[in-house]
């Protein structure tokens, strides 16, 4: 495996959970993984100890898609999303881990709905988003234009 990743998301906030879903089944499989809930600045420090060459964060992020498609965001495009609600804004978390790793990919996955269960659609692609990762495949992601 090839990267640390970095999962966020409130376990009973709906879609907002496909964080949390993705980091325990990532857990199953005996991948480095971080279940950060909604307090990912919690985890810098757990980040740099494991000073991974890639980082791969992971969040339930309103892009203006259909429920359930995957995109890794660019940098100068998370601000100006809507990124499920933490105690730090994840530009500021991005832009302070910088520092500390070489390559950080941020994966955002649109909600269906921030309350009730995870979406069947949601999960269903997170599982595919879960197969590139265990395949080193993050490159088959489109890129949010």
């Amino acid at each position: 495996m090839k990267y640390l990743v970095m999962c966020i998301g409130n376990r009973d906030g709906g879609d907002d959970a496909v964080g949390p879903y993705i980091a325990d089944k990532l857990k199953e499989k005996k991948i480095d993984v971080l279940d950060c809930g909604v307090i990912p600045e919690n985890y810098t420090s757990v980040v740099k100890k494991h000073k991974p060459k890639n980082l791969v964060i992971i969040d339930a992020v309103d892009m203006g898609l259909s429920p359930g498609e995957i995109r890794r965001v660019p940098k100068e495009k998370i601000g100006v999303m809507h990124i499920s609600t933490h105690g730090i804004p994840i530009p500021v978390l991005i832009n302070y881990l910088e520092n500390y790793i070489k390559k950080i990919i941020f994966i955002g996955i649109q909600p269906k709905s921030m309350s009730g269960r995870l979406n069947d659609i949601v999960k269903k692609n997170a599982n595919y988003l879960l197969d590139l990762i265990l395949n080193n495949q993050l490159e088959k992601i489109e890129i949010l234009g």
